[in-house]
Parts: structure tokens; sequence; C-alpha cells
């Protein structure tokens, strides 16, 4: 640098010694420095050649166009520099946090089957436990609401508050076979507690207990139900039951279509394939059309032995019987057969005992059924006897009238009605097939009693019942017509 400076006397001479000071100071920012101060140099020399100014710039601007490449690479170096350092250090730490996050892990796997975290587990269950015991229990026979809560360990004034609540508004009836819901609540000194009590007393009614700080509420609940008419008809292919149950009709509704037709169909041997029925009955439903009870049967009608037999619901004497189409009472003063779904197993008349081993004459007829199928009186009367009597097991006997008594034996259990001295209606159910006394085989031994003796009662000619006098047999034939037309009504539907 210094050289250059020294050199600028000689006019001559001061581009060669510039070279070689530029040679000196290298490709960098000293060869610019150099190139400036020779370019000022010049400029303050008139005496010049103007080529040797072009040749200076022809200079400058390589030296520049050096420096510019210089300057680039340097740049994209220091760039790159940073990538590769900010790499490493993502690498770096990448690898750190796998290692922490498997060091976490480890500990935690460690920690799940440690007996530490049962123990909070059980802790944490029991914060979050509800205070409140559900129970649900299904009544048994002769069982009472008293009975049934003093087994849930309840207090003892909380059963005697309820227990009287329900007594005073006449809700204590529970039957056998229903759910009783019961939820309690402990106390702060760990005493069981009544929360609410639920439980059916039918179809549409319910009882809802429920605790109001010290006292109980009762609820008597009423489903609000629709009567709905319907038509239903099918023809039979096995037995009247399944046929029934094919097209969606109630138990009920088919137990109370056979009794009906009980005085004049044997619904075990007169039943055939082919045969048709069709019933037009009540039925309740709710909001949801959810049927919830079923009516009255208005009409049914049955085709059997070549013949049909169609019955009109009347009311008569503030009396509803069942009618055919000329107004004549279906009831006669004995039903023909008083049991459904069973066979014919033993005639009236001389036999061999199957237990004695002799021949005797069997004063009744045996019908095989299932254990537990139920019995029906009859005929209208009262209770004269409902015991076990000898070898008949469990036994009853109803007198109808002067003239008539009837006697059902080897029964397994009687109803709940079914005491000595209770009057029972024509239908009503009595008792239930078992094989009690000398028996061989759950089955009814049905015995007709006339003037004090046993006859058979399949040969038995029994006596009609109502008939309608004139006015009546009037209004019956307007009713008769007015159901008719409903039916074809219905029927289009």
């Amino acid at each position: 640098m210094w050289s250059v400076v020294i050199v600028q006397k000689k006019d001559k001479s001061r581009l060669i010694f510039f070279k070689k000071a530029n040679k000196i100071a290298g490709f960098g920012y000293m060869r610019c420095i150099t190139n400036i101060i020779f370019v000022y140099q010049s400029l303050t020399m008139f005496k010049e050649k103007p080529v040797v100014f072009l040749n200076f710039y022809k200079s400058c601007l390589s030296h520049f166009r050096q420096y510019k490449r210089l300057y680039l690479l340097k740049k994209y170096s220091i760039l790159l520099s940073v990538l590769v350092v900010s790499f490493v250090l993502y690498v770096l730490i990448f690898n750190k946090f796998n290692s922490y996050n498997a060091t976490q892990e480890n500990s935690f796997k460690a920690f799940v089957k440690s007996n530490e975290l049962e123990a909070i587990k059980g802790l944490v269950i029991e914060n979050l436990k509800s205070p409140y015991d559900e129970f649900d229990y299904i009544v048994k026979k002769n069982d009472t609401i008293e009975q049934i809560l003093k087994k849930f360990d309840i207090a003892d004034e909380d059963i005697k508050l309820v227990v009287s609540s329900i007594r005073k508004k006449n809700l204590s009836a529970i039957f056998s076979g229903t759910k009783i819901k019961i939820i309690t609540k402990e106390d702060d000194t760990g005493v069981s507690r009544i929360a609410k009590i639920l439980y059916p007393m039918s179809n549409t009614r319910s009882v809802e207990i429920i605790r109001n700080k010290e006292t109980f509420l009762v609820k008597d609940n009423i489903l609000k139900l629709t009567i709905k008419e319907v038509v239903v008809s099918n023809i039979i292919e096995n037995n009247l039951f399944s046929a029934a149950i094919e097209v969606g009709i109630e138990p009920n509704i088919i137990v109370e279509f056979a009794r009906i037709f009980g005085f004049e169909i044997d619904f075990q041997r007169d039943i055939r394939k082919g045969d048709r029925f069709e019933i037009y009955y009540e039925k309740y439903i709710d909001e949801n059309n959810i049927t919830r009870n079923t009516g009255k049967i208005i009409y049914a009608s049955i085709f059997v032995n070549r013949k049909e037999i169609s019955l009109y619901n009347f009311k008569y004497q503030n009396e509803s019987g069942y009618y055919d189409v000329d107004g004549k009472s279906i009831i006669k003063s004995l039903m023909k057969t008083p049991i459904n779904g069973a066979r014919l197993s033993s005639s009236f008349g001389l036999r061999k005992h199957p237990i004695l081993g002799f021949n005797k004459l069997h004063q009744g007829t045996d019908f095989a059924a299932k254990t537990g199928t139920p019995i029906m009186a009859s005929g209208n009367g009262v209770i004269e006897m409902a015991q076990k009597y000898k070898g008949y097991g469990n036994y009853i006997l109803i007198k109808h009238n002067s003239t008539y008594k009837t006697a059902y034996a080897h029964l397994s259990k009687f109803s709940k009605r079914t005491r000595k001295g209770n009057r029972v209606s024509q239908g009503e159910i009595i008792g239930y097939v078992g094989s009690t006394g000398m028996s061989t085989g759950p089955h009814l031994h049905y015995e007709v009693i006339a003037n004090g003796k046993k006859i058979n009662s399949q040969k038995l000619k029994l006596p009609s019942g109502k008939i309608l006098d004139s006015d009546s047999r009037n209004k019956f034939e307007f009713e008769r017509i007015k159901i008719d037309v409903k039916i074809a009504q219905l029927r289009g539907k």
C-alpha cells in the first residue's frame, strides 16, 4: 500500500508500480483500495493517455466480479454453516427428548404394575361411588311391603312410616311375580334409609314412594290410556292358542275366547286343521301406541264341526253375556270342559286302575295336561271343599244348585280365592293341574254329581241359560247390526 503512494511522483512508471502493489494486495478488500487510489491518481494526471484509463477500467471491473463471487461464496457458506449447526442441534435435542420419553414410559409402566396404583384406584372409586344403593326384588307368594323392606336392613322408623302411609291410601296390595324397585341411602351413622320405592298394582297403575325430608310422599300413578277396537282373524293350523298368538292376540283374550265357547266346543277334540276364527275386542293403548291392557270381547266367531258359531256381547238385566244370532244365550248351567290345552286321557266307566291294578269304575273324566295348567269352575256356585281329600290329593267340590255339584282332583295348588264358603263364577280359575294323591302323572280328574250320583259329564245334556224377552230381543237385534257394520269397517283397515 505504501509502495503505491511512493511511486505516485513518477508519472511514467506509476502504472507499473501500481500493478505490483495490486499483486501484493491480493484479491480482497486491499485490491479494491488500491484500485480506488489508482483512479484518483489517474484522474488528476491530464498527461495520461485515454487508453491507460480504459485498461484501468477493465481491470477494476474484473476485480469487482471476483469480489462479488467471493462475497456470495462467503454468504452461502455462512447459511450452510447455520443449517449444519441447526441440524446437529435438532438431532441432539431429538435424541435427548426420546431418551426422556423412554425413561418416563418405563417409570409409568413400573408405576402401573405397582401396588401404589391399586391403592389410588381404590381410593378414587370409593370417592366416586354413588351414595345410593338400588335393588330389584321379585315379589313372592304371601310377601308384604313390610317383610320385603326388612330384608334390606332398612331403619325400622322408615319401614313403619312407609307402611302407615300406603295403608292410609289403600295402596299396600302387591302381587306375586311383580317387581319392586327399592333405592336406599346410608345416613351419617351408616343406617340404610329409604330414598324411593316403586311397584306396580296393575298394567295401568303404579305406586311411587319418595322421601321428603323426614316424611314420605306417596303417589298413585295412573297411566292415561285410549280405547282402540280391533278385529283379528286367522286359520287354525295346529291349535287355537298358537294361531291366535301368530296374529298378535293377547293371551288373556285367548283364554276369554275359549271360556266363551267352552259350553259348545271341546277345544281338545273338536278343533280341526283349517278351522277359522275371528275376534272383535278392545285394547287399551298408551301415548306410544303400546298395548297396556285389554277390554271386553265384543264379538267372536269360530267355524268348527262344519258350522259357524257367532256370539255377540249384550247387556241383559244389568248383566253382560254372549248371545248367538238368534238371541239365545251361550251360557249353560255347566261348562262341557273346565280346562283348556288338555287331552282326554281316561273316560268315565270301568277300567283297570293304574295304581291299584284291578278293574274299578272310573267315576269321572281325566284330562292330561302340564302341571300348572289353569282349571276353571264349570259353573256358578259355592265352594264346599278345598283341601286334601283321600286319594284325590288337593280336591275342590263346588255346589252349583240343588241338583248339580262338580269335583276337581289331583291339583298342584289352589287359586287365592279358592276357600270353603267362597262363591265362584263360571269360568273363574279355581286351581292348577298337578299330580297329588293317587296319580301317575299331571292331570285333572273331573266329576259331575247330579242328585248325589256321579255321572258321565261328556254325555250330559246341559240346559241353556238365559232367554231374551221380546223387548230385549229388539234391542239385541239393533246392537247386533251396529256391531256387524263396525266389524265390516275395521276389516278394511
